[in-house]
């Protein structure tokens, strides 16, 4: 059976105050198991980044109810003061940009958090290896930043993302500079890494092309975010 990882209930975030308050997520209500992958489709300007920010425990919301692996963030208050160590421990971020660092190789750049979080140097290294033969990129793994190509690149950033074992991946539009073959790659990866290893993966994008790779599609629309069916 799976497991509930992410439960959202009437989560809304305004920006601003009396007439010039915004409202860009209005009372969102939906819940993301483990081994899901989710597609939150909709177009610029309508919610979706502030929306996946509030799940990522980055952005926080104005009233509502978020759930993470069990951990209540927040119920109209953050109930932890610690956000920073559910995002260490329980999510992976990908991002458009893949934000490798470009003064360290990959072994390095896939590393990083979990040396930072004080992991033993053979552990995480271990770790980063296979992941990066998982992801076929075994090979690239002195290789420096500015060596790999674009979809190279994501790989590692998606290495990255799960070289703190998380239960959670978080994507804002991750093929978004990749050409139609490498995001329809990258796209089919991550998918696999939901089923596989069950990680629930939510994945911010515009592109209807993927959407047929998705188990669910959440739109949003003016900050409402409701089931595609």
């Amino acid at each position: 059976m799976k497991k509930m990882i992410i439960s959202v209930e009437n989560l809304s975030k305004t920006y601003g105050e009396g007439e010039s308050a915004v409202t860009a997520i209005k009372e969102a209500t939906f819940d993301i198991y483990s081994g899901e992958t989710v597609a939150l489709l909709g177009p610029s300007g309508s919610g979706k980044t502030t929306l996946i920010t509030m799940i990522g425990c980055i952005t926080e919301p104005t009233s509502g109810k978020l759930t993470l692996d069990g951990e209540r963030m927040y119920d109209q208050q953050w109930q932890i003061t610690d956000t920073r160590r559910i995002r260490r421990e329980k999510i992976g971020f990908i991002f458009q940009a893949h934000n490798l660092i470009p003064f360290l190789n990959v072994l390095e750049n896939v590393t990083i958090v979990p040396r930072m979080n004080g992991v033993k140097k053979s552990e995480a290294d271990q770790k980063a290896e296979e992941l990066l033969e998982y992801l076929g990129i075994e090979e690239k793994l002195t290789k420096m930043p500015s060596q790999l190509s674009g979809g190279q690149s994501q790989r590692v950033a998606i290495a990255r993302s799960l070289a703190n074992n998380p239960k959670i991946i978080l994507a804002d539009e991750p093929t978004a500079a990749l050409d139609g073959e490498r995001a329809l790659s990258v796209m089919k990866l991550l998918r696999k890494l939901a089923h596989e290893q069950e990680v629930a993966i939510v994945v911010v994008t515009h592109d209807e092309r993927m959407l047929p790779l998705f188990d669910r599609i959440l739109r949003v629309e003016d900050g409402v975010v409701k089931e595609a069916i």
